[in-house]
């Protein structure tokens, strides 16, 4: 678990770094973007993962570990505007929004951690295009959820189900990134 810790951690800094060099670029003009809209967007990125599993042309460069940091952030954004909601402006700077993006991350791990413990790290056993689809069907469900403005009979929420997607694609960067691997 220690390895797993560190590695998770890695792949989280790499994110981060990318978040707070975009808001330093962009503001936090993603503020103004509703749920749907960034479910939307982790979906595009999804589905263009599995496409890079599937195919072997590629018409563009970025392979898949820039697709899995997209999702990543994407779902922290996700996270951050659930808790704050949407705003008409861009209204956080840089250093709010790497707070809120940090404070989620600890909540995320905490969950993959638990989880971690009672799965007994199953996900290293699993393939990169599994952890694509378990992504894929989470994204599923949130458009379920949104589509029944956010009821759920006996499911959670759509909180838990970002925060899963964010452990997903970590666990893929992990698998696909040396780096990582070697930690």
């Amino acid at each position: 678990m220690q390895q797993t810790s560190e590695q998770y951690d890695a792949v989280i800094k790499t994110c981060r770094d990318l978040f707070a060099k975009k808001m330093t670029d962009y503001g936090s003009a993603w503020r103004i973007l509703r749920l749907p809209s960034l479910t939307d967007q982790i979906f595009i990125k999804a589905q263009r993962i599995r496409s890079l599993q599937e195919n072997e042309v590629r018409k563009v460069e970025e392979g898949e570990k820039s697709e899995f940091i997209g999702i990543i952030n994407y779902s922290v954004m996700a996270l951050i505007q659930i808790e704050k909601g949407i705003a008409d402006q861009p209204d956080l700077n840089t250093e709010e929004a790497v707070a809120l993006f940090d404070k989620h991350v600890v909540t995320t791990k905490t969950l993959m951690e638990n989880k971690n413990h009672d799965y007994g790290e199953a996900w290293r056993d699993m393939r990169v295009s599994s952890l694509t689809d378990l992504i894929l069907q989470k994204l599923l469900r949130v458009k379920q959820i949104e589509d029944n403005k956010g009821k759920t009979l006996v499911s959670e929420g759509i909180d838990a189900n970002y925060q899963d997607m964010v452990n997903y694609a970590i666990f893929a960067m992990i698998h696909l990134t040396s780096e990582y691997k070697d930690l």
